[in-house]
């Protein structure tokens, strides 16, 4: 079996050589350059011809994020971020994520050597996980001022209150959650999701997508009532659960133990969506890496809810949609692009059959 070949780029020395030690203990890992600074790193992604790259946001010379941008657009590969846990960080990390990044890792902020060992499996589990994914070239940005076409109006308010949507996804979620929720109209249903990401990068996130798309988007909090044209991430390091208060959906946030090796973990919050939502339910699967959340969208079909997931051929990892489906918990297997209108055919749909019982 070949090596997956890495090259670091890390302006601190100190990092290269953690991430030099842990990666090359590794017996199907390589690391077959290090780089101080993307000017030198530049020549050596020519030579060495890397699987994957990792690379700090905050560097001399070159930004990160710059340099992202300059492989993405010429020479797409699989790049892992490192970034650090601040809300500067967690914004320069979605952008990361946004311009073709497939993962990124927080570094420790305090105590680099031991943070460093403590993150050692995540770091190995990213860069074999990167190394299967699918890269495309970065598109050309839109036009200042423009936001992707959302989709018309539902005009049903008893189909948007009684309704409730609820997504799933890990890597490269972030963007596949963004093609689906920039579609949708602003009298949508409530949308609830879980996103694998840690503690002090999902409020980032919420915020970024908020302002991008016509439906309100937030950070989930404990016992807020779940609205229409509304929609509520799961807090980083807790468990987002859909619960009842009289007619009412309502958000619950539980810091009860990983599931799947998750917090937040989709099984849960799928779980969640099958007992008290039921066939008033649409499940979307996208992108992600793992089989969380496979079991509970089963359920969830067996509850009646319609669910989707999205195809090998849009994910970056097909691993979470894969496992749904062969879990028989999936409807339609759809393009990412796909996904926001084939979900507003079934709410038409459903609302037309309701007024003709």
């Amino acid at each position: 079996m070949n090596k997956i070949k890495v090259v670091v780029i890390d302006d601190s020395a100190l990092i290269r050589g953690l991430l030099s030690h842990i990666l090359d203990a590794q017996p199907d890992i390589e690391v077959v350059g290090v780089a101080p600074h993307p000017l030198i790193a530049r020549q050596m992604i020519k030579t060495l011809n890397p699987d994957v790259i990792t690379l700090d946001i905050e560097m001399p010379e070159m930004d990160g994020l710059e340099f992202l941008e300059k492989i993405m657009r010429l020479r797409p590969m699989p790049v892992v971020m490192l970034s650090t846990l601040t809300e500067r960080g967690s914004v320069a990390t979605l952008r990361a994520l946004e311009l073709g990044a497939v993962d990124f890792i927080a570094k420790p902020k305090h105590d680099v050597q031991r943070g460093m060992d403590d993150f050692s499996a995540e770091i190995v589990a990213k860069v074999r996980m990167a190394a299967r994914c699918r890269v495309r070239r970065l598109p050309e940005p839109l036009a200042a001022g423009t936001r992707e076409k959302a989709l018309p109006l539902l005009d049903n308010r008893r189909t948007s209150t009684e309704k409730v949507i609820a997504i799933g996804a890990s890597t490269g979620g972030t963007e596949a959650i963004r093609e689906v929720l920039t579609r949708l109209p602003p009298d949508a249903p409530g949308v609830v999701i879980t996103q694998h990401m840690p503690a002090g990068f999902t409020k980032s996130f919420a915020q970024r997508l908020d302002g991008l798309c016509r439906i309100a988007v937030k950070q989930a909090e404990h016992g807020e009532r779940i609205l229409p044209g509304h929609a509520y991430i799961a807090p980083g390091d807790k468990h987002l659960l859909l619960a009842r208060r009289g007619a009412d959906y309502v958000a619950t946030i539980s810091d009860a133990d990983p599931v799947n090796r998750h917090r937040p973990s989709v099984e849960v919050l799928f779980q969640s969506v099958a007992q008290h939502a039921g066939p008033n339910a649409i499940g979307i699967m996208l992108t992600g890496m793992g089989k969380d959340g496979a079991l509970a969208m089963a359920e969830m079909k067996r509850a009646g809810a319609y669910n989707l997931a999205q195809d090998e051929a849009s994910c970056v990892v097909f691993g979470m949609p894969k496992e749904a489906i062969a879990a028989g918990g999936v409807d339609e297997v759809l393009p990412v692009l796909e996904i926001a209108g084939r979900v507003m055919n079934v709410l038409a749909r459903d609302a037309r059959t309701t007024l003709r019982i």
